[in-house]
């Protein structure tokens, strides 16, 4: 639907007020009344949803009290991303303040022990009398994993925020938004854990002498996981990615301090791009590259050494990781060149690391707009990660091939995984392609009527930039404002980068310049030259880059 249309007499007189230019940003995010914006322009701490009203809320928090008071050995079991690994820090940070010394955090290997809880840890936590365990952002599948703790006589808690499947586990207590009645239904897993930890100390908080208002100082890490999550940014999500940004400028963390360092970062400058463009990649570098507990290491650090020397290591990892990506990228490229176009690309190399294969999958899918699936080797059977354009759910895609086509598979609409024998992946695209072909829906690209708003060089300035920010942060659920630009000169263009795969524009209007890029986008892509009329289709950002403050344009679009 046209983002456009016109504003109503009344919706104008709730808005009235807000500037013209917030008016229709709200309009555009359905907000018409002036108390929905105010609840949406000024996130209140306070309205945060009651713990208990998830189901085993309860049973969970007394399980978790009984083993703390008894020094049962508890292990903490989380997922190996950038919503697993803060919502470790959470737990961790939790139970030594209530004076827990006999728990243990577990991140599993990505590429050894894979996704999820494994008979393999279950059987370990066994010969270790581990009484309690505690799951964050997985386990709600772990039927057989959970049943085999409780034959061992291990209790487990999930916590989780993934699909609830049909059969649950037979779990102790299972902490899960998507169950029962619980008003927001879309937190990520940093934020049920989060959740548990308010419950405790709801009940608890004076026996064990807590500080009121202690845990708000964990909001860092769960806002670092809503926004690196991908979960929507309303409702209890954009409390805590507001007040966790607030949080993280204050810059408590050491582990923190030592990263935003390196980055050559000012916390108190920081914006939520900043924590999905260069904290989470190094968070997940980690596991994609090496052992997950580096990153939880960083994030939990006290001490200045450790903190400094895990921050170096992650960024050294990460730039590992983006030569890594760059190299299969490129042989991405080369193999389909040669190849037919077909509606879902397959592509894979028995030398690939299954860590980045993800982050391959997703470019591919945003350069060729269809569903890629990437496989990558490795002894015995292959790893591989998918993404989707829009164009088809790859669960619904993988359910519908034939039985002996995958060995297993899993995710959502949008990304997911999957496990082939070398058998059966040549034979793999000739299947897949013959699923989409039943299910593919039509996806329709940004367009003219899309834009939330008209503007002019002139008015990309600190008022403006003003007005966007009282609706930030931005991500899903609340999409960075897009605008069209109309009848802009082109002053100059160049590539620049050291592949020269992203490109500088300055835009010239009724004699005013300013700065556009357009990342891994070249001058030959829109085919620009000098003196040039052009239409565009961009966001405004700011830019702290090396200490100097820019407001600067980002391209989606050359019309």
């Amino acid at each position: 639907m046209a983002k456009s249309k016109e504003i109503p007499d009344k919706v104008q007189k709730e808005l009235q007020a807000y500037d013209p230019l917030v008016q229709r940003l709200l309009f555009n995010r359905n907000i018409q009344t002036s108390v929905e914006a105010e609840v949406f322009l000024n996130p209140d701490f306070e309205k945060r949803y009651d713990p208990y009203l998830m189901p085993d809320m309860e049973k969970a928090v007394v399980r978790i009290f009984e083993a703390v008071e008894s020094k049962e050995k508890i292990v903490v079991y989380t997922d190996y991303d950038c919503d697993g690994i803060p919502g470790a820090v959470i737990m961790n940070d939790f139970l030594k303040k209530v004076g827990c010394e006999t728990f243990e955090i577990y991140i599993p290997h990505r590429h050894n022990e894979g996704y999820g809880l494994n008979m393999e840890a279950v059987e370990k936590f066994s010969k270790e009398d581990v009484g309690l365990l505690i799951t964050v952002d997985l386990g709600i599948t772990a039927v057989s994993e959970v049943a085999q703790a409780e034959v061992y006589g291990i209790d487990v808690i999930v916590t989780d925020h993934h699909e609830p499947p049909e059969d649950l586990p037979k779990a102790y207590a299972i902490v899960n938004p998507k169950i029962g009645e619980y008003p927001d239904q879309m937190l990520c897993g940093s934020g049920v854990a989060f959740k548990l930890v308010e419950a405790f100390l709801q009940k608890y908080r004076e026996y064990y002498d807590v500080p009121t208002g202690w845990e708000k100082w964990l909001l860092d890490m769960v806002g670092l996981a809503t926004l690196s999550d991908m979960v929507p940014l309303i409702d209890e999500n954009r409390i805590f990615a507001h007040f966790g940004l607030m949080v993280m400028k204050k810059n408590k963390r050491l582990g923190m301090q030592k990263l935003f360092s390196n980055l050559r970062m000012n916390p108190r400058n920081l914006v939520e791009e900043d924590l999905t463009f260069s904290v989470a990649p190094r968070i997940n570098a980690a596991s994609r590259m090496a052992e997950p507990i580096n990153a939880f290491e960083l994030l939990s650090a006290t001490d200045e050494v450790i903190a400094s020397e895990k921050a170096k290591f992650l960024t050294n990892l990460n730039d590992e990781r983006k030569k890594l990506v760059a190299q299969y990228m490129k042989k991405a490229k080369s193999v389909l060149k040669e190849r037919q176009k077909r509606d879902v690309i397959v592509i894979g190399d028995t030398t690939w690391q299954a860590g980045v294969l993800g982050l391959i999958a997703g470019k591919l899918s945003d350069e060729h707009k269809c569903p890629v699936f990437v496989w990558g080797g490795g002894d015995g059977d292959l790893k591989g990660s998918c993404r989707s354009d829009g164009s088809a759910n790859l669960v619904e895609l993988m359910n519908g091939l034939p039985e002996d086509s995958l060995i297993g598979y899993g995710g959502h609409e949008m990304a997911g995984g999957f496990s082939i024998s070398k058998k059966q992946v040549h034979l793999f695209e000739d299947k897949i392609v013959s699923v989409y072909e039943k299910i593919k829906k039509e996806v329709s690209e940004v367009s003219v009527t899309d834009v939330d708003a008209h503007l002019t060089l002139r008015e990309i300035n600190r008022e403006t930039v003003k007005s966007l920010n009282m609706l930030a942060p931005y991500g899903v659920g609340n999409p960075k404002p897009i605008f069209m630009f109309d009848d802009v000169e082109i002053l100059s263009a160049k590539d620049f980068g050291k592949q020269k795969n992203h490109l500088e524009i300055i835009f010239t209007q009724d004699e005013v310049n300013k700065k556009a890029v357009a990342f891994f986008k070249t001058v030959d892509d829109y085919k620009l030259e000098p003196g040039q009329k052009r239409s565009f289709i961009g966001a405004v950002e700011e830019s702290f880059f090396a200490g100097r403050y820019e407001i600067r344009l980002k391209v989606i679009d050359i019309i």
